[in-house]
């Protein structure tokens, strides 16, 4: 049975309070594209979004997943970024955006990345694929199967590059957790989505995302083109400690899917902020323990947690704990207590566990009685 323990202004001495008038939230840009969204990296929390949901093509923003995929052999150690790979008739001759390998010669895993990521290289893509799996049919698997891990349920991918297929397909949204998921699990990996030229072959292509030369705030990620996609951006940037990730798809133009990310991101920015709520083992409060060595125990939560609110809502946010009743030891330090829930102008926002933070062991005899009598009169 829970009880309310406390409720109180929600207060943090790990942020500062915002004071003022509440900043007015307008309505997200209006974009000329398909589908879009714009996240908070740290909380996953959608800040704007319009048909995020919508199945489309994904065209070269496939990338992304068949970058996922080898990080993630490359973090299991079944390959190593200074592996030689032999490049396939297929990989040679597949069509589309080039890094310009030539068939037979060997080129590194690290040298493939560079040219899928930065230039896009398909060519680089299926000689990837071709080394990670043996096929890239097989390949194609692996993406899926990470997919499925990751709970990106509308996506289904057949190739390693983005090609046409009338099975491949993505949305907005499911882009947006593939690049969260790259940026938090790979940080190793990720400059190279910043990287604005890379040269092999004696050939240097520019990276495609413009915004790279045009926001410094911008460190990624992945552009994207076919004539049924439109034009397809992923972008991510960092202001002030606070990162978003964007995307759009089904942009007219290389100008315009430029335009469009920049104008989701600077709404972003300028209307929104992230706060870490808690960080893993701050005392959130305590409770009354029976027949313990101790009389209270302290609870917290087991991880972080950030929220993303509007600017200069942080005096509106409340606490409310709610915490078992009747606590008697043993306990132990993990042990799920209560809850804490946060919400904002009468709205929950979040509900978090609430866990023991310490070991509380069972008190002697005597003290056991005691407790045990006041316990029958409560």
């Amino acid at each position: 049975m829970l009880r309310t323990w406390m409720l109180t202004a929600f207060t943090l001495a790990i942020a500062p309070l915002l004071h003022g008038q509440e900043v007015p939230i307008p309505a997200p840009p209006q974009l000329g594209v398909k589908s879009y969204i714009l996240i908070d990296h740290a909380t996953g929390d959608v800040v704007a979004e319009n048909n995020p949901d919508e199945i489309l093509e994904p065209a070269s923003l496939t990338k992304l997943m068949t970058a996922y995929t080898v990080f993630k052999a490359l973090g299991d150690g079944q390959v190593n970024l200074d592996d030689e790979v032999r490049v396939s008739e297929r990989a040679w001759g597949t069509e589309g955006s080039r890094t310009f390998i030539e068939v037979g010669s060997t080129v590194s895993v690290e040298n493939l990345l560079q040219g899928m990521i930065v230039q896009s290289g398909n060519d680089a893509s299926v000689a990837l694929a071709e080394h990670v799996a043996g096929s890239e049919e097989v390949f194609a698997d692996l993406m899926n199967f990470y997919a499925d891990q990751l709970g990106m349920e509308s996506s289904s991918f057949r190739n390693s590059t983005g090609l046409p297929d009338p099975d491949h397909h993505m949305t907005a949204r499911d882009a947006a957790t593939i690049a969260r998921a790259i940026i938090t699990e790979f940080p190793e990996y990720y400059m190279w989505y910043s990287q604005r030229e890379f040269t092999y072959n004696d050939i240097e292509q520019p990276n495609r995302n413009l915004l790279l030369w045009r926001d410094e705030s911008v460190d990624g990620l992945k552009t994207g083109y076919t004539e049924a996609a439109g034009y397809c951006l992923v972008t991510s940037a960092e202001r002030a400690g606070m990162r978003l990730v964007s995307v759009v798809l089904g942009s007219h133009s290389v100008e315009a899917r430029a335009n469009d990310s920049q104008a989701l991101l600077n709404y972003g920015f300028r209307f929104f902020e992230t706060y870490r709520l808690y960080s893993e083992g701050d005392e959130v409060t305590t409770a009354r323990v029976w027949k313990g060595e101790t009389e209270t125990v302290s609870l917290g939560v087991a991880q972080d947690h950030f929220l993303t609110i509007p600017k200069g809502r942080y005096d509106s946010l409340m606490s409310e704990t709610a915490v078992e009743e009747d606590l008697t030891a043993p306990i132990e330090a993990g042990a799920l207590l209560g809850t804490v829930t946060i919400s904002m102008n009468g709205e929950e926002l979040v509900e978090l566990p609430l866990v023991a933070l310490a070991d509380v062991a069972e008190a002697g005899l005597w003290q056991r009685i005691k407790d045990g009598i006041s316990l029958w009169f409560q």
